[in-house]
């Protein structure tokens, strides 16, 4: 894959086009489009949302997309995807999972999704549904969320997300985004797992830098977009949408991907997290996990997110007389972590590649008795934190556990144990 061009902002307008001069020059819906393409638009905000958060692309198709058949309801598809609002009550325990099992035969992104936890609804557009995924066999349908951006966090393995906008792989240690509505098809090179996170709320953009100042964290550079690319070949296609948590499918005779040439500012994108670039003290005291931010979901509260997405990756500790493992603390946000690879910094066994924690708002967490022992021992000098990634998903709504999470043979039932014998 080659990618288009740098998300600037992750809202300046750009465009791509597959065939030379598929683009109208001047306007975006001529009388006549080049080629005789359709000019389509694909909304993001509402029409009259501030020119700073609207979000539009115009397509330039084979096909106008609003040619097929009704939608029928499917009931079986995705058996362990739940969706807000959530019927159970918070989750008022620390919960923590091992890794999913791999996969036994041949399993589709739809099966192998597994709901972990989630707020909110798509109908009030606010929360989020966390899942993790592993599944072995690419999508055969067309698939758009109605409900929720999508932002894919992979574990291990290689996700290949063959959009309307053109196709991205998404390896390990990237993430990749696809706004709402836009049709995609998930594929996959080899076995996958991971997470996902369903955007209902605001769409995630980057966090303002503050007394940073204009260098650090994530740079609106290295967000990448894929170049336009089309599929002409007449293939009947399943196309499947999921709305108000029910999915639904209808039968095109071709396939949805055929925008030869499009402009504007909602589209897929990816994004290597090798690439952040982390602030740190060089003084004393361990800053806020707030500082890891690579992206972020407004609410209407300034300063506090419907979603945050958080990474913690290789850093230098230098900070002098400090303990510098995440401290022990209680938070308004609620958490959940994952792991994508090596160990994380505040627990010494139990969190795997892989797996998942939760904290809920107002539950006390922290490092666990090894850590802890370690960490107030060890000589205060520069130390690398190294071959390891995890993230978290925090959220200032509490997340409500599906019964098929809690339920489910991954759940360590001993996570208390953790804090357990301190002198």
């Amino acid at each position: 894959m080659t990618d288009a061009a740098e998300l600037s902002g992750l809202g300046n307008a750009f465009a791509s086009e597959a065939r030379a001069g598929a683009l109208p020059p001047h306007q975006n819906s001529p009388q006549e489009v080049p080629f005789g393409l359709y000019a389509e638009q694909l909304s993001g905000s509402a029409f009259t949302a501030p020119r700073a958060e609207n979000r539009k692309t115009w397509m330039y198709r084979l096909r106008p997309s609003a040619a097929h058949p009704a939608f029928r309801r499917l009931d079986d598809l995705a058996p362990g995807w739940s969706t807000g609002p959530f019927s159970e009550p918070p989750a008022a325990n620390r919960l923590r999972w091992n890794p999913l099992p791999a996969p036994a035969g041949e399993v589709d992104f739809f099966a192998g999704v597994s709901t972990m936890a989630g707020n909110g609804s798509p109908d009030a557009q606010l929360g989020l549904s966390v899942h993790r995924y592993a599944f072995n066999t690419s999508m055969g349908d067309a698939f758009f969320n109605a409900d929720a951006d999508m932002l894919f966090v992979p574990q291990a393995g290689t996700l290949r997300l063959v959009t309307e906008l053109g196709v991205m792989e998404v390896p390990s240690g990237w993430i990749g985004h696809v706004p709402r509505g836009m049709r995609m098809r998930i594929e996959v090179l080899g076995a996958a797992t991971g997470y996902v996170c369903e955007n209902y709320g605001a769409s995630f953009v980057l966090p303002e830098l503050g007394p940073i100042g204009a260098n650090g964290l994530a740079n609106p550079h290295d967000f990448l977009s894929p170049r336009a690319a089309y599929e002409e070949a007449a293939t009947p296609t399943r196309l499947i949408q999921k709305l108000g948590g029910c999915f639904y499918a209808t039968d095109l005779p071709r396939s949805p991907f055929d925008v030869v040439a499009w402009r504007g500012n909602l589209v897929p994108y990816r994004y290597e997290l090798a690439r952040f670039n982390t602030i740190n003290t060089v003084s004393f005291d361990h800053p806020d996990p707030s500082i890891f931010t690579v992206l972020t979901s407004p609410s209407h509260r300034i300063g506090t997110a419907n979603c945050d997405f958080v990474i913690f990756p290789p850093r230098w500790m230098v900070a002098e007389h400090t303990f510098r493992p995440p401290w022990f603390h209680r938070n308004v946000m609620s958490e959940l972590m994952g792991l994508i690879h090596g160990a994380y910094d505040a627990k010494a066994t139990g969190f795997l590649p892989g797996g998942v924690s939760l904290h809920n708002c107002m539950s006390a967490h922290g490092p666990d008795r090894a850590t802890y022992e370690k960490a107030v021992a060890e000589p205060m000098e520069p130390k690398k934190i190294d071959g390891t990634l995890a993230f978290m998903f925090e959220t200032c709504r509490p997340f409500r556990v599906p019964v098929s999470a809690f339920r489910c043979g991954s759940r360590q039932d001993d996570y208390d144990a953790v804090w357990h014998g301190f002198a």
